[in-house]
């Protein structure tokens, strides 16, 4: 640090500040002012200096022994207290919440973070949360049920579907302002949305009390002539019709994640994803297992079961035909290959399981339970 305090400036000056600032607009003017002026970014002559003087005033003011110091004794007598002040851009951003330092800072101010296309198909992920990352503030994210039969599993489905949702107005261009005219900056917040009460209790300690300002409702802008249209919210609900595709083999309780469909947000303009959750209905016919097989269950005579036969079985392809062998115990477990349901995001099908059910009849004829009986003697002669 220069020995020559007297040509320093002051560093809520060189950060645009109040001497009152809070911790967070000390930390927001900072970067603001680090992406405009650092190195890598910034090669007009005395940008370097620039950004070496918002870097030390950063280091001086976020920390708060330093500030009580220098809010004291400004430059002069201070000196030792600010020795080595100068702040680690990459440290102090990573700090205000970046992951990788000035790159990934720089990727979310600037066209990174999660602004999507949309449109497509979209991605698929287990449903229990709808994915995530930073970067610039995003509308609201929108969610849509849809209900899949198994034959829709199996096929999968295209579908155009109608969401409502808020998008910009057209008429005020988003402003909440009459055509002709243009929100104003809030006079009580100077635009920051928010206001600051100073608590001094004695010489030791002060407090800050920051609340959204009630003249703007935290916005920073008055609108004197608010739109006809939106009533000043800058917002109107316009239906949205998106074309969905679903692949086969989905399972109840996916989600697919359409990026940039959802809401725009007010202060930004970038939209929140649409995600569409995926309910399969129980079928009357099959019961789903595990990868991709289905059950069926089917009743059987028990003559089908001891002379063996050849059963006709519904898939959802189909009719099949199944053997039956000689001599089948009940309860027993066919197999009809590959007809169940594809496994998502893995090739093949499953099988389709055929369960045998005896159905015994409840009326007999005299005639029938004469033979009954007389098979009932022949398997108790064959078996002593």
């Amino acid at each position: 640090m220069s020995s020559n305090n007297n040509s320093k400036r002051d560093y809520y000056e060189v950060l645009g500040l109040q001497k009152g600032a809070s911790k967070e607009d000390i930390k927001a003017a900072y970067r603001k002012l680090a992406l405009q002026y650092h190195p890598d970014r910034n090669k007009e002559p005395g940008a370097e200096e620039k950004f070496k003087e918002i870097s030390e005033a950063y280091a001086v003011l976020s920390d708060d022994e330093k500030r009580k110091r220098y809010d004291a004794y400004g430059h002069v007598g201070a000196e030792e207290a600010f020795r080595g002040s100068e702040a680690n851009f990459e440290e102090v951003f990573r700090d205000i919440g970046g992951f990788g330092g000035f790159r990934d800072i720089f990727e979310q101010f600037f066209g990174a973070g999660r602004v999507g296309g949309g449109g497509g198909a979209g991605d698929f992920f287990g449903f229990g949360g709808f994915g995530g990352g930073g970067g610039r503030r995003r509308g609201r994210d929108l969610v849509y049920d849809m209900e899949l039969t198994l034959e829709d599993v199996l096929r999968g489905k295209k579908e155009e579907i109608e969401v409502p949702r808020l998008e910009r107005c057209d008429e005020c261009g988003g402003s909440g302002a009459a055509p002709g005219t243009k929100p104003r900056r809030c006079s009580v917040c100077n635009g920051r949305g928010q206001t600051q009460r100073v608590y001094t209790q004695n010489r030791f300690s002060t407090f800050v009390s920051v609340e959204p300002c009630r003249t703007c409702q935290g916005r920073g802008e008055v609108i004197d002539r608010p739109c006809g249209s939106c009533k000043g919210t800058g917002k109107t609900r316009k239906m949205k019709k998106l074309k969905i595709e679903v692949p086969p083999g989905v399972e109840d309780g996916m989600a697919m994640q359409m990026r940039g469909e959802g809401e725009a947000s007010p202060d930004t303009g970038i939209p929140g994803d649409l995600v569409v959750r995926i309910h399969v209905r129980p079928s009357p016919q099959y019961e789903r297992l595990e990868d991709g097989h289905l059950l069926y269950n089917h009743d059987v005579r028990f003559t089908d079961l001891a002379l063996g036969t050849e059963l006709k079985i519904p898939t959802l392809d189909g009719t099949e035909k199944l053997k039956i062998p000689q001599g089948t115990q009940p309860d027993a477990l066919m197999r009809v290959k590959g007809k169940g349901l594809p496994r998502y995001g893995r090739p093949g099908r499953g099988d389709l399981l055929v369960k045998l059910h005896v159905k015994v009849p409840t009326k007999l004829s005299d005639r029938q339970k004469a033979l009954l009986k007389e098979l009932d003697r022949e398997l108790d002669h064959n078996n002593q």
